[in-house]
């Protein structure tokens, strides 16, 4: 079986309204908001993170369990992983089946997201809890393409996923806890806007 590959990149949004004007100017039709509740999965070794590997349970308007692993040939300008979903009937009984084969809760997380469709691609507007950032998801050249039509600077992407942003910004601010919920950076608020650099695809490739 050929398992499909995403194809993705993200932008930090400074201008969260300027940028959504910008992409239903461009004909995009928005498919509504949605609250997201994730929890990541590690085995007994606690090896999956370390090998790349994303054992994912989400609930929003339905639930769903996603596996995510690294590609064959890695791509230094998109984001690019092996993505296998299906949809779940039950979230807490899908959670106790994994905990029966072993694996545990490791963290969770939470954000809302906007999703804009464009043609094939689709344009995510993710407020995280400690920022909001565009994900833009589909063909290299139509993610290109549109990011230019955004007036976003290319050089500006980011490549990591909203769990390694965190671990950067939890490191910078030592940050005492792991879940990524609205209340913890209620109670601990962080300015991202000075972390941002640090998450650009070029200064990764620089480092």
């Amino acid at each position: 079986m050929t398992e499909p590959l995403e194809i993705e990149v993200k932008f930090y949004l400074a201008d969260v309204a300027g940028v959504r004007e910008r992409i239903l100017a461009l004909g995009a039709t928005s498919c509504g908001r949605v609250f997201e509740a994730n929890v990541r999965f590690e085995d007994e070794a606690r090896g999956l993170k370390a090998r790349g590997l994303l054992l994912r349970l989400r609930k929003d308007d339905k639930a769903r369990l996603t596996f995510k692993s690294p590609p064959s040939n890695p791509d230094e300008d998109f984001k690019i992983h092996r993505e296998l979903e299906i949809e779940v009937d039950d979230f807490e009984t899908c959670q106790a089946i994994l905990e029966h084969l072993g694996f545990h809760e490791a963290q969770a997380y939470e954000k809302w997201r906007e999703t804009f469709t464009l043609g094939d691609t689709k344009l995510l507007v993710d407020t995280m809890p400690y920022g909001t950032f565009l994900e833009i998801e589909g063909e290299k050249a139509d993610i290109r393409h549109i990011s230019d039509l955004l007036d976003l600077k290319w050089e500006e992407r980011i490549l990591l996923n909203y769990l390694e942003i965190f671990d950067i910004v939890r490191q910078e601010e030592h940050l005492a806890f792991n879940d990524i919920s609205f209340e913890n950076f209620r109670v601990r608020p962080v300015e991202i806007g000075r972390y941002v650099p640090l998450l650009y695809a070029a200064q990764k490739r620089v480092a």
